[in-house]
């Protein structure tokens, strides 16, 4: 497999693994299921033990990774329960975190000036990502358009708790993704979220969020009676 190759940052190497392997799990590139032994991780990311070891500690937090009898390690299976939560929890916290954007947009103010170009040029990057059917590049598209629109609510601890969070939904929506090719529906719905965020229409964008992420009750049972063995409830 060509994954897991850490990339030079400032942060510790047990969290450059973290995110290496929490990302081939997001992506299916480690199936859900799978047993995932340290030593063969060390080896694809050429390090050491010790950083995938203090990795596998926050994926087994993170629930992205189970511990079985005699220690073994697997990816764990998507639980239908734990993305209902994820999602309901993302969409309370991003709803309010993006009408408050909504009442604070000013076209008149540089640091949102900034944004609508930044979230301009992301949207202009799914659209590319979505015409080539680039699932995994376009989910990083979309978590990024998401966070760039957290950040300007200036809360450093929503952005923390999301980030946690949406591992876990993410890979299920990387399934869904892949499977019915709804990214460029997804550009769509970011463009008008962007027009809501600017007239400041706070009604819209609260629409707008819950058929976003609240697709998943439609999605789910198609997905698991297609994959049954990468669910377990």
């Amino acid at each position: 497999m060509i994954f897991l190759q850490p990339q030079a940052s400032s942060r510790s190497l047990g969290f450059q693994a973290y995110e290496a392997i929490r990302d081939a799990i997001i992506t299916l590139q480690l199936k859900p299921g799978q047993s995932v032994m340290e030593v063969e991780l060390a080896e694809l990311l050429q390090i050491s033990r010790t950083p995938v070891r203090e990795a596998m500690q926050m994926l087994i937090a993170e629930q992205l990774v189970q511990v079985l009898p005699q220690r073994t390690k697997i990816v764990s299976r998507i639980s239908e329960i734990k993305v209902k939560e994820s999602a309901f929890v993302r969409l309370s916290l991003e709803q309010s975190a993006f009408q408050l954007v909504a009442r604070q947009w000013s076209s008149g103010d540089a640091r949102f000036q900034k944004a609508d170009k930044e979230l301009s040029a992301l949207l202009q990057q799914q659209m590319e990502a979505a015409e080539q059917h680039h699932v995994q590049q376009f989910l990083t598209l979309d978590e990024l358009f998401h966070r760039n629109i957290l950040q300007l609510a200036g809360n450093d601890t929503l952005l923390e708790v999301v980030y946690h969070m949406r591992g876990y939904l993410n890979r299920f929506r990387y399934l869904a993704m892949n499977d019915f090719a709804s990214t460029k529906a997804a550009v769509q719905e970011h463009i008008e979220l962007l027009q809501a965020l600017k007239a400041g229409d706070e009604a819209a964008i609260a629409t707008m969020l819950k058929q976003h992420l609240g697709k998943l009750e439609s999605e789910i049972p198609i997905l698991k009676q297609k994959y049954p063995d990468y669910f377990h409830n």
